[in-house]
């Protein structure tokens, strides 16, 4: 091969990448913040109580001061709240969504639905079994758990529970509403969690990190929003420009 060749190749190569990087550079910020941020902090806390077997020095100190806020009147809206987090909300309105999908046909939304709820589900008990953290015992829990702290199951739920929703009313009008009840919603659920006692701040943090790079980094594979035939389009043009 000349020189001539070869420069002509490297030419074609560059504008090709340049035309590539440029029409997808928001899947590639989203990728990077919604996907390797969360994992890095993840790890972060993952093999930090790996390696010591135990929590972080802020994670006592937080749930103390959240457990002087408890009154006997709060306890109940709290439990109330917390089940939200799990069978009495989540479970349910996820089943539902999903039957809603699959009656009106809107498959690649079906499948991202599917893939990321049940994708959190496996990846919490997963790492609960790998891990095998102890909850807390500070104090004695109105509705105590047995089960592993680390990460939390409902924060990562609540968190999965939001993104999914959040990406399936994208481009309604709704899409700002879906957002901030989202956030608020999964705070919440995950507030109660550490009002109970049953998890430390750090397997809250975990849990919401785990369930963003899983839902964003499902929905930038499935990619939800588009149709196949747009799809086919942009890689038919992404050729053709090599």
């Amino acid at each position: 091969m000349s020189t001539y060749e070869l420069s002509k190749r490297i030419q074609s190569f560059w504008k090709f990448l340049v035309k590539l990087l440029t029409r997808h550079w928001r899947s590639l910020v989203l990728l990077f913040l919604g996907v390797y941020i969360p994992l890095q902090i993840f790890g972060e806390l993952a093999e930090e109580i790996w390696e010591k077997e135990g929590g972080f020095p802020w994670d006592v100190p937080i749930l103390l001061a959240i457990h002087s806020t408890t009154s006997p009147q709060l306890d109940g809206f709290v439990i109330t709240l917390t089940n939200l987090g799990a069978y009495w909300g989540v479970f349910p309105v996820s089943v539902a969504i999903v039957l809603l999908l699959a009656f009106r046909r809107q498959w690649r939304f079906l499948t991202y639905a599917l893939i990321t709820f049940l994708g959190s589900l496996l990846i919490n008990r997963a790492a609960k079994l790998t891990f095998q953290r102890v909850r807390p015992s500070l104090w004695e829990s109105p509705a105590p758990e047995s089960d592993f702290a680390f990460p939390s199951g409902h924060a990562m739920g609540s968190v999965t529970f939001a993104i999914v929703l959040i990406i399936l009313t994208w481009n309604t009008r709704w899409r700002w509403v879906t957002v901030i009840g989202g956030i608020v919603f999964a705070i919440a659920i995950s507030w109660t969690r550490m009002y109970l006692g049953v998890h430390y701040p750090s397997d809250i943090i975990a849990g919401w990190m785990a369930s963003i790079a899983w839902a964003v980094g499902v929905c930038l594979v499935i990619r939800p929003h588009r149709s196949q035939r747009r799809l086919e389009k942009e890689e038919e043009a992404a050729t053709e420009t090599s």
